[in-house]
């Protein structure tokens, strides 16, 4: 079982986290397990797919062997934050703070990426525990606003979600932020027949895009 530090640094090492959410158990996962194809080493499985407690434990035992962490998106509060954990969840990711949720993950030395928007925001969610602050919604202030914030807040490591692509990636990173969240682009790639080979293709797209912002 990767520890809480392992898992942050495979985040920050690999610069994003997949978003899955998909509207069903089996097209999520089909979706993952292509994506980690294609490079992709930390998912978030949306608790908004039917079985997605589920999915987190098949692709744990299906990916027991290799450098990736799965982890729970949408998690809204503690009884939800226990069950991610209990199904194999290591991280958990939400779109607003709740306390509650980050101190049933600090308890158990689970990551977190907790939501804000605002400056204020940021720094509550920091203050109240969060490893990492997803920056939630992007597609509204994009990349001048992120960067904006950062100015001050440069010792808080921000995750935007939302408006990152493979052309824009490394605007992002010029502006700061330690990951992003990419979601569609890569899951949905495969088109209304979810052709797997198409989304490990955009995964392995993707990676590569950060691989040359970074350098």
């Amino acid at each position: 079982m990767p520890q809480k530090l392992d898992v942050l640094n495979t985040i920050r090492d690999s610069g994003n986290v997949l978003i899955v959410r998909l509207d069903t158990a089996d097209k999520a996962f089909a979706a993952a397990a292509a994506a980690v194809e294609g490079g992709i080493r930390a998912l978030e499985i949306t608790l908004s797919i039917p079985g997605a407690l589920g999915v987190i434990e098949r692709l744990t035992e299906r990916f027991a062997d290799r450098d990736v962490v799965f982890g729970a998106g949408t998690v809204l509060d503690e009884h939800a934050a226990w069950a991610s954990i209990q199904a194999g969840a290591r991280f958990l990711v939400s779109p607003n703070l709740n306390p509650a949720m980050l101190r049933v993950a600090n308890r158990y030395q689970v990551a977190t990426i907790s939501g804000a928007y605002t400056p204020t925001e940021v720094l509550e969610t920091a203050e109240a525990g969060s490893d990492m602050v997803k920056i939630f919604p992007t597609e509204a202030g994009g990349i001048p606003y992120v960067k904006a914030m950062l100015a001050p807040l440069a010792q808080i490591p921000m995750v935007p979600a939302g408006g990152v692509t493979t052309s824009n990636v490394g605007e992002w990173f010029a502006a700061g932020v330690t990951a992003v969240g990419v979601g569609s682009a890569i899951t949905k790639a495969g088109g209304p027949e979810g052709d797997t080979t198409k989304i490990t293709a955009a995964a392995a797209e993707f990676v590569e895009a950060i691989e040359r912002a970074r350098g």
